[in-house]
């Protein structure tokens, strides 16, 4: 019996010590060279026979030592959203669960170790040993080691097998990271998917944690630990000093990343006295809609101050006409009139017609035109100004002569033939209606576009542009210009446009799906479906070139006064000059180059630079004008520069770039 137990023994030894270092060691290589030999050998070792009865190894077939062999150093991470590195995971999830438990019951932690085979073969012989000594287990407990040891053997060949597939399946380089060690030991690592580290991340996360130490301010539970509510207001006003005016991580002080751990440590102490998280969602939601509607009404407030702040003279405009009219009033009748007056009616010249009543807006339109025109003296302008200011324009550019170019100043109150019982708009504009639509609060509140209530709209001053052949009975042609435009290029090219029988010349201005007719007029009403197309292009007012004589053949006058007349009650169009104008020359207009006039300076930020380069005039239309503190401050040089500050009237006025 002790000579069978013993031979038994030996045999389980043999099996339990040389199988695991013919599968995982290459010292067995010459043995296993031959095909044959291999084959054999894992036949053999396949089956065995225990105590009378046969039992498998369940062992897989031994591959070459040359397909075992993987890139010494380099470890593959796949993503976990690809599918095979899903089934990666699982299988390995549950090859580690398989030997945790068999550490656990048998003590052979050592064997789910690949660089530990010599370990854990001696820690497999040394439970084998502690089997064999006791004679009763020994025909149960034997084959329950075996077995488990090939279980193990086994998970391990899954393991190697399955991490073959997945690297042979993952074909993308940038889903994997790999790191190499060379022959010295020196490592390094290579990330093909770098994460973009924003400039402001720190600063993101100071706010956050201001916006979560706010929430916890406001949650009853907190309010009663006056200690914690101390402590977390200390902790703000900590932050809020770190954070002062950065925009970026590298303004911060180097005392932030202290600062942020100590703020953060305070939260996670309100996280523990507040553990209902249904009433702190209802808080959050609370927050989140009255900070929607705080940002609602400032907006609408921002928007309505934009406008009074366009709409109201800043102190230094107001001061200079007062300084003007004063000196001017202080001349005698001969210094008050400018000379060349014989080249005003002469239509061979190249004629402007100006109508603002802000002198410095004038001046510059005035001195950016004649700077780069090639002739000044062929250039003849015509301002028409309002009664309160007439003195002072006049003055400004007797002061200030434009060189060689004619200038002509006219009172539009001296324009007998435009009155109430001619024009239509004008007798629109005294009308109880059109006052009270004005001067009514309740009005106000029920018109959701505040910008068609701008006061400029009850000057005739604007409508003055309906009237060109009225104004100027001698000329064939004329250059209309708004006063907040610059001119950058020569004009004369403009007055040799064939415009083909059409009466204005014009820059469309329609995009994708703006600035086209719908946007002007009201499409609900037939008088306008039924005559213009809501998706017809649009254009603009400030730079346009008018033939005077076509004007008058196809009676342009009339056409205005008569669409007018049928927006009395406003039903057609709000307020405004460009509406009207989009009706009055339907089908009369002829596009010119989008270079001769740029739009958008005096509202929108991101003109393209480039566009404004090339321009020959630039329009600053919008509520940010140049003279104002608030317009776009890149974009006010372009207007500055024609400006001169040192002049004796500006100063006396505080005016400055």
């Amino acid at each position: 019996m002790k000579i069978k137990l013993r031979k038994s023994v030996i045999f389980l030894l043999s099996v339990t010590v040389l199988a695991p270092i013919v599968l995982y060691t290459n010292t067995l290589g010459t043995y296993l060279a031959s095909s044959s030999s291999r084959n054999e050998f894992v036949e053999d070792a396949s089956t065995f026979t225990f105590a009378g009865e046969v039992r498998p190894l369940n062992v897989l077939p031994q591959e070459s030592s040359a397909a075992l062999k993987e890139p010494l150093g380099v470890v593959y991470s796949e993503k976990l959203g690809d599918s095979s590195s899903e089934g990666t995971s699982a299988s390995f999830g549950e090859h580690a669960r398989l030997t945790r438990q068999l550490a656990g019951e048998d003590g052979l932690s050592s064997l789910s170790d690949t660089s530990s085979g010599g370990n854990g073969i001696r820690q497999v012989t040394d439970q084998v040993h502690e089997v064999a000594l006791d004679k009763k287990e020994v025909n149960s407990s034997g084959a329950e080691l075996i077995g488990k040891v090939n279980e193990v053997e086994q998970s391990k060949a899954k393991k190697r097998t399955v991490s073959r597939r997945s690297k042979a399946k993952s074909n993308k380089p940038s889903e994997r990271i790999a790191v190499v060690k060379d022959n010295s030991g020196e490592s390094g690592t290579e990330k093909q998917n770098e994460q973009k580290i924003l400039p402001d991340a720190r600063i993101r996360q100071l706010k956050d944690q201001l916006i979560r130490a706010r929430l916890y301010l406001t949650l009853s539970v907190t309010r009663t630990n006056p200690r914690f509510v101390r402590d977390l207001r200390l902790r703000m006003k900590e932050v809020l000093k770190v954070l002062g005016d950065a925009s970026k991580d590298s303004e911060l002080p180097k005392n932030a990343l202290e600062r942020s751990k100590t703020m953060e440590l305070t939260l996670l102490k309100g996280k523990q006295l507040e553990d209902d998280c249904s009433s702190s969602i209802k808080k959050l939601r609370a927050m989140l809609h009255l900070a929607e509607e705080q940002l609602r009404v400032h907006k609408k407030q921002n928007l309505f101050l934009t406008h009074l702040t366009a709409k109201t003279v800043p102190k230094g405009l107001h001061c200079l006409p007062l300084r003007l009219s004063t000196e001017y009033f202080m001349l005698n009748s001969s210094q008050q009139q400018f000379p060349n007056e014989e080249k005003l009616e002469d239509p061979q010249l190249y004629h402007y017609a100006l109508f603002s009543d802000n002198v410095l807006a004038a001046a510059v339109v005035v001195n950016s035109t004649i700077n780069h025109a090639k002739d000044p003296s062929k250039h003849v302008f015509h301002i028409v100004t309002d009664r309160l200011n007439f003195a002072a324009m006049k003055m400004w550019f007797l002061a200030n002569p434009p060189g060689r170019a004619t200038i002509q100043v006219q009172n539009i109150e001296e324009f007998t033939w435009l009155n109430s019982s001619y024009s239509p708009v004008l007798k629109q504009l005294g009308s109880p209606t059109m006052i009270d639509y004005y001067f009514k609060n309740r009005h106000a509140e029920s018109d959701s576009n505040i910008k068609f209530r701008n006061p400029k709209y009850l000057s005739m001053m604007n409508h003055l542009r309906f009237y060109l052949p009225e104004i100027f009975p001698k000329l064939d042609k004329v250059l209309f210009l708004d006063d907040d435009i610059v001119v950058q290029k020569d004009l004369t090219g403009l007055w040799s446009l064939n415009l083909r029988g059409k009466v204005i010349g014009v820059v469309e201005t329609c995009g994708e799906s703006f600035h086209r007719f719908d946007r002007y007029l009201n499409f609900s009403n037939p008088l306008i479906s039924k005559t213009f197309n809501p998706r017809a292009c649009g254009w603009a007012f400030g730079m346009n070139i008018f033939d005077l004589n076509e004007w008058r053949k196809q009676n342009i006058t009339e056409v205005y006064h008569r669409w007018q007349n049928l927006n009395h009650d406003r039903r057609l169009w709000k307020l405004g000059t460009l509406p009207p104008g989009l009706i009055t020359f339907w089908n009369r207009t002829f596009a010119i180059e989008k270079s001769w006039h740029v739009l958008g300076l005096g509202y929108n930020p991101n003109v393209v630079q480039k566009d404004i380069e090339q321009a020959a005039v630039i329009h600053y239309n919008g509520n940010l004008k140049p003279w104002l503190e608030i317009g776009i401050s890149k974009f006010r040089n372009y207007w500055a520069q024609f400006v001169d500050y040192n002049q004796a009237y500006l100063r006396e006025c505080n005016l400055s770039p």
